[in-house]
């Protein structure tokens, strides 16, 4: 009975060191795949602040257009 006893508490521990491992792999990919999204989120949003910056310059250029033309409209 101690023996039948042993043996199953090996298998136990032998069965938990190997989900253990697989467990520290997945861990180890996941972190990975974690740092290559922070990675791209931090590329999108520099992108996505480069972006507004253009978009600003140009919504102030179109309205000096837009004021330079209703000046020129009233006075013409």
């Amino acid at each position: 009975m101690l023996e039948t006893s042993l043996s199953q508490l090996e298998q136990l521990v032998g069965d938990l060191v190997q989900q253990n491992q697989a467990l520290t792999v997945t861990n180890a990919q996941l972190i990975a795949e974690l740092t290559q999204a922070k990675d791209e989120n931090e590329s999108l949003q520099l992108s996505l602040m480069e972006q507004e910056e253009k978009q600003g310059a140009t919504a102030a250029r179109i309205q000096a257009l837009v004021e330079r033309a209703s000046a020129g409209a009233v006075s013409a």
